[in-house]
């Protein structure tokens, strides 16, 4: 069998990193004196380089596969949250939000498959960043300043004393350790600015730790705290994904008539369609729904506390409280100018269209076109915090137990998420050619600066609340039977719950075909040329809008790049809409209570076979899961409880044939509890793209059997290469079961339908894409990690004080998942009816259609260079992840994701005392954009857009 390509570059990154680091370690040793006292006179192994020894000696000790950062990586990459600094880690990805890391991906398996501990204790920290609310277990690290914590240590490999349910990692966050720290007072501050040059603001950012420690060592105490204000921009394009329609004429040639077999044509609604081979190939062929370019504005301010007591009586006993608070806060805001062809192609005539060789048609004009200006906004707010106490016990030279307990929280608000719309609905000549799918031509034909040419049509607003909480109890106890044999045991309890709790306000601004406002109810709405002096969809916009200028968004030359918009706080106070009593968002109105409970054995080991040194630990894991998911079915509360047992046993095994050799292999069985927003009853309805969600409480755990095997060459001081090989074997996979059918088959009530969306006004207007989802067959995924990290002190002079950190993950992986694919018939009679309307023909659906799992890069790679003297230091790190798909897409497409992309950053650091050190930091220095595909086959634009360079720069002191 060929290997795939992804394994071929990984032998060749493997034979040059090894040809490379075999030549740095031969040179060293023969330069006339060993590495490590060649340079000594020179270079101070303190800061970032001492920080990389630490983190070294963290992974060169432990039997499993772990990496780490210690508190000088965190603090001095030019990161601005967690989940950036982890993206230095081998093996791990990152997904950007607003500019910034949120969410990460390990080893190809994305956030959901990851588990985090803060001090010990699993947790969950939600956020509403972005232009949605995370409903799920996966850990938003975008709440966190990375100046919080002390340490990061990454579990890639399980074993049975470890905290279940991850495929993919185990992080541990660890905040500040008073009495590791020396006698008396520690103060450290400091104090930077961030200049964005896309929104060309500076935004304040302020740390600062206070540490004490008894002369006797036996007391300490720490708090902290970290303050970072922000305010950037979003500039691009989006389609809101492609989709097929039948449109009202094509290159002059009507598509529907006034019968079967009629010959008066039937403009802008009704009517039967007529096949033809030019409307044929306009309604299979795939447009942008919602072709526009706009701007989001990213207000976030941040704050985070620490607080840590530390209590040791004698060298037997500690006792630890620990605390974390922080609160994330942002207000996002988005501008649009676009044309809504998404469920109205049936009035817009379509002339001088394009189709390219993907049946995608890139460029056209428009006619009778719903020209569409939006401006939304969303305030979320998030407070997080956790309590922990740990009490540490020698109660014998060889026997200890460590008693832990504790709470969290996160409690994500969103009190306003609110959009007005303008319509222009009888739009002459649009033009948008996408024949550069990343940056289209988008022109408006007729005036978008005029106020009388728009009426407000629409207004929608989504408060919701995301609350997450944790109760944690552990017991560890460690028995040594020998001087190389320890058992380990331990039993645990947890409970989790999940309350996800959602409104709307949403609605059209008048009843189609005339009446009064359903919001004032005593003005008559405005009348709309399209459908005539007593048809009517909303209110003059005259009073009620503000300009906007689109900036920088990479538009090409002839795109339309100013328009009206609504004013928010005019459009809320002239149409009441906070005064009106919001209704209850069924489909995210649910609930999940998980209560864990179980223990573990564990056998740790060491000596030598046959003059072979070796450290192992084998054991196995016991869990029971009770789960209870409440979810409003066809408008009614559906409660169901289900339990299940897991047993999870693991094997973990470190060679060391050499002083600086280490080989390592593990193999065990994990397990990920379902993902949260599928485990609950009842269905969740998308009336703007006619899809109904439904949940199925009796889902199985994603399980599957981890293998892992290593090679560690520790061939210089602070240096290391490695390549690591892994599979896992995924046995249960849940997936979405994908139909067509018309709303009426869902057994679900018109009535949870968003009252705002065009299925509201005709739930039948189309077939509804129906998803559900079901035990999968499951799938698997492989790859080889490679890493390498060395100061080069066998360079001459200044050279020697620079040094290298690189690494790259290649992964293959198969999965199988049932999609909706395009339409391929654009008329389907009724046997039974032949004289009613044909149908848009059913979907292609393929119930095994294979590719890669979501969320996994098949490459990604990272580079770091970086120089330290005993005053000036500077580092430039690249990180590249490539394409991959996250999602099931809509409307036809087959698959959704992102494009491959590279950030790069650095910074610079100067000593000025002891005490006193300046810096600088560049962040996303290339202006990279963001690139987000709706199609992965046919590549189709879902969107495009940059969020500037951020130059960072302040002062640090400690005392």
């Amino acid at each position: 069998m060929t290997r795939p390509a992804t394994f071929r570059a990984a032998a060749r990154w493997s034979t040059a990193l090894a040809l490379v680091l075999s030549a740095s370690a031969a040179f060293a040793q023969t330069a006339g004196e060993p590495a490590d006292t060649q340079a000594a006179e020179d270079i101070i192994v303190t800061g970032f380089r001492a920080s990389l020894g630490a983190a070294l000696d963290i992974k060169r000790d432990s039997v499993t596969a772990v990496d780490a950062i210690v508190a000088e990586d965190i603090a001095k990459f030019p990161d601005q949250n967690l989940a950036e600094s982890l993206q230095r880690i081998p093996g791990i990805t990152i997904q950007r939000d607003g500019g910034e890391g949120r969410a990460i991906t390990v080893r190809g398996l994305g956030p959901q498959f990851t588990r985090v501990r803060v001090n010990g204790m699993e947790t969950i920290a939600t956020s509403n960043d972005g232009a949605s609310s995370n409903r799920d277990r996966s850990f938003d690290f975008n709440v966190f300043a990375s100046e919080l914590f002390s340490s990061i240590v990454v579990h890639k490999t399980a074993e049975a004393s470890l905290d279940e349910g991850s495929l993919g990692a185990i992080i541990d966050l660890n905040t500040g350790n008073p009495m590791g720290g020396k006698d008396g007072i520690t103060v450290v501050g400091a104090v930077q600015g961030a200049y964005n040059d896309l929104s060309k603001n500076v935004s304040p950012r302020l740390s600062g730790l206070l540490s004490w420690k008894s002369p006797d060592g036996t007391f300490g105490a720490s708090v902290s705290a970290a303050y970072q204000k922000s305010d950037t921009l979003e500039l691009g394009n989006n389609t809101v994904r492609w989709a097929q329609a039948r449109f009202d004429s094509v290159n002059g040639q009507p598509c529907f008539f006034n019968s079967n077999t009629g010959t008066t044509p039937v403009r802008n609604s009704g009517g039967f369609y007529q096949p033809s081979a030019i409307c044929d190939q306009a309604a299979l062929a795939f447009h942008p729904r919602i072709p526009r370019y706009g701007e989001v504005r990213h207000e976030r301010e941040r704050l985070g506390m620490t607080g840590s007591l530390q209590w040791s009586p004698t060298e037997a006993t500690k006792v630890s409280i620990d605390g974390l608070f922080s609160s994330f806060k942002e207000t996002r805001t988005e501008k649009w100018g676009e044309v809504l062809l998404r469920s109205n192609e049936r009035s817009i005539d379509v002339v001088n269209f394009k189709v390219d060789d993907n049946n995608n048609m890139i460029a056209a004009t428009l006619n009778d076109a719903w020209v569409r200006t939006e401006h939304f906004q969303k305030v979320s707010k998030t407070k997080f915090y956790q309590v922990g106490v740990t009490w540490d016990q020698d109660l014998s030279d060889t026997f200890r137990f460590t008693a832990m307990g504790g709470i969290s929280q996160s409690d994500a608000d969103v009190p306003k998420e609110t959009t007005f719309v303008f319509d222009d609905r009888d739009a002459q000549n649009y033009q948008y050619d996408y024949t550069d799918m990343r940056r289209p031509r988008l022109t408006f034909g007729t005036s978008v600066t005029d106020a009388s040419n728009f009426q407000l049509a629409e207004i929608r607003d989504r408060p919701s609340n995301v609350t997450n909480k944790f109760r944690t109890a552990q017991l560890r106890t460690e028995w040594d039977l020998a001087e190389d044999f320890t058992v380990k045991t331990g039993v645990v309890w947890r409970k989790f719950t999940f309350d996800s709790t959602a409104f709307t306000r949403d609605t059209v601004v008048c009843p189609t075909g005339g009446g009064k406002d359903l919001v004032l109810g005593t003005l008559t709405c405005t009348a709309s040329s399209v459908f005539g002096p007593t048809a009517v969809y909303g209110f003059a916009a005259s009073g009620l809008e503000e300009s906007f200028k689109l900036g920088n968004a990479g538009q090409p030359s002839g795109t339309t790049n100013e328009w009206l918009i609504p004013n928010l706080d005019k459009s809320a106070d002239f149409t009441k809409l906070y005064d009106r009593t919001p209704v209850v968002d069924a489909g995210n109105t649910r609930s999940v209570s998980e209560e864990v409970s179980g223990g573990y054995l564990q056998f740790d080991m060491k000596g030598s076979i046959f003059g072979l040194e070796y450290r192992a630990n084998a054991g196995i894991r016991y869990v029971k899961t009770s789960q209870t998911s409440t979810g409003l079915s066809s408008g009614t509360p559906v409660t169901v409880d289900r339990t299940y047992e897991d047993w999870l046993p693991s094997m973990n095994v470190a060679l060391f044939p050499a002083e600086d050799l280490i080989i390592r292999g593990s193999i065990a069985n994990v397990m990920t509890r379902p993902t949260l927003a599928n485990l609950t009853p009842g269905g969740s309805v998308d009336g703007f793209n006619y899809r109904v969600n439904f949940g199925n409480p009796f889902l199985d755990p994603f399980r599957a059997t981890a293998y892992d095997l290593a090679v560690e060459w520790y061939f210089a001081p602070d240096s290391i290469f490695s390549v690591a090989w892994f599979r896992k074997d995924i046995s249960s996979f849940p997936i979405a079961d994908v139909r067509s059918g018309t709303f009426a088959s869902t057994g679900l009530p018109t009535s949870i339908i968003p009252p705002g969306s065009p299925a509201a006004q005709n739930p039948e207007g189309q077939l509804w894409t129906i998803n559900s989802i079901v035990n999968g067959t499951g799938g698997w995924l492989q790859g080889v990690e490679l890493s390498a990290q060395a100061p080069f002190t066998f360079l001459p002079g200044f050279l020697s004080r620079f040094g290298g950190i690189v690494n790259a993950t290649f992964i293959g992986s198969s999965a199988t998942y049932s999609v909706a694919g395009p339409t391929i018939v654009p008329c389907v009679r009724n046997p039974t009816n032949p004289n009613a309307a044909c149908t848009f023909g059913a979907n292609v659906n393929d119930p095994a259609k294979k590719g890669d799992l979501f969320n996994l890069s098949q490459v990604a790679w990272n580079a770091t260079l970086y120089y330290e003297d005993a005053k000036f230091s500077a580092r430039a790190s690249l990180a590249k992840r490539g394409g991959y798909n996250d999602a099931n897409s809509g409307t036809g497409n087959i698959f959704e994701g992102y494009a491959s992309q590279i950030n790069v950053d650095a910074s610079m650091r100067y000593k000025v005392t002891e005490n006193i050190e300046l810096s600088l930091e560049g962040n996303n220095l290339t202006d990279a954009y963001r690139n987000r595909i709706s199609d992965a086959e046919a590549q189709r634009n879902y969107e495009s857009n940059h969020f500037g360079r951020t130059i960072t720069f302040g002062a640090r002191f400690n005392m």
